[in-house]
């Protein structure tokens, strides 16, 4: 089974085509992350995987659901890990409560966390090295701390698939490391990573694939395959140049280079 099987996906927002085209398989479970200017509707796509957003045309497949259809059963296997700064908790909430949340929306109301909940939580502050921040108010902690937060809060329910839309985004060195550590965990123990990212440098070594995107699926496949001059040049121009030092490859704007 494949973790997503889109073919001929196409998605309009306000009339304009963000997506158009997109044809793309990922094995379940992988590491993949996605690359491409702003505005190539990556985070598009992460919402259409998560039945979000309807396709204008063609289909799409999660974990082997349509999320047009099971949007809730898609849900309830995939975690999500959004923007940082699309994220606010306006009521005051402690750390564990935002991960707490994750577990109680799918509960019908009077939403009260039981005992194996209370467990789950526990489970997954541990997993994550964040307990000396589980009692402190979420929005008192730091840009790393909140991220580390935000993806306890998706993976509390042991999905079979993890979105993440810029995880490093006003994230620290160490954070960025003890994240992509967690990350590794995950892909080891059979949870599909999906990555929106626009530093491919930093976990060039640790994902399975690489997706250029740009409204359609530019190249797909292994990062030295997609990581190459001809095939970045039709997205970004000649504003970018590949740079191999094994075992890295990296592409950076050429007038930042030497």
């Amino acid at each position: 089974m494949n973790s997503v099987e889109a073919s001929g996906l196409t998605v309009k927002l306000n009339g304009f085509e963000v997506l158009r085209d997109v044809n793309l398989s990922l094995n379940h479970p992988s590491f993949t992350a996605i690359i491409g200017p702003n505005g190539a509707g990556k985070t598009t796509l992460l919402k259409t995987i998560l039945g979000l957003l309807k396709p204008q045309s063609g289909s799409i497949r999660v974990m082997g659901l349509d999320p047009t259809k099971e949007p809730k059963k898609v849900r309830s296997m995939v975690g999500y890990v959004p923007q940082r700064d699309r994220v606010s908790f306006f009521v005051p909430m402690r750390a564990k409560d935002v991960i707490a949340m994750s577990r109680l929306v799918w509960k019908r109301p009077p939403r009260w966390a039981t005992k194996r909940d209370e467990a789950a939580v526990k489970k997954v502050v541990s997993m994550v090295g964040i307990e000396e921040i589980a009692d402190r108010r979420f929005d008192e902690l730091s840009g790393g701390q909140q991220q580390k937060v935000l993806i306890a809060r998706a993976i509390v329910s042991e999905p079979s698939m993890l979105l993440l839309d810029e995880p490093f985004n006003g994230v620290d060195v160490r954070s960025q490391s003890e994240i992509m550590s967690l990350l590794m965990s995950l892909r080891e123990k059979g949870v599909s990573i999906l990555m929106v990212t626009h530093d491919v440098s930093d976990v060039i070594h640790i994902i399975d694939n690489l997706v250029l995107l740009h409204r359609t699926v530019v190249a797909a496949g292994k990062p030295e395959d997609v990581l190459k001059e001809e095939i970045l040049k039709r997205v970004y121009g000649d504003r970018i140049g590949v740079y191999s030092h094994e075992p890295c490859i990296m592409f950076v704007p050429r007038d930042s280079h030497g």
